[in-house]
């Protein structure tokens, strides 16, 4: 399975969901939390080309936020993204 990586920001209801999403379905993630690590957002930019939370990654691959990746689960693309 390919590693899941999660950029939060504190009080972000999308990060709570997104992360509420990915536990149900037994998914382990890193969550990397910018209110607690500012110097994190210019590798949040490099890596996504993005500024909003939450930003989730699959390996490498930016998928978008939660909306993203409710998408993914409701279509049966989740499990395709995180096979090896």
């Amino acid at each position: 399975m390919k590693p899941v990586t999660m950029y939060t920001t504190d009080a972000c209801p999308f990060c709570l969901r997104a992360k509420a999403l990915l536990s149900k379905r037994g998914i382990e993630y890193e969550e990397i939390n910018l209110a607690r690590d500012p110097d994190g957002r210019g590798e949040l930019v490099a890596r996504t080309g993005m500024f909003t939370f939450p930003q989730i990654l699959i390996g490498e691959e930016p998928i978008g936020g939660f909306n993203e990746l409710l998408a993914a689960d409701r279509e049966g693309r989740l499990t395709e993204l995180l096979a090896a």
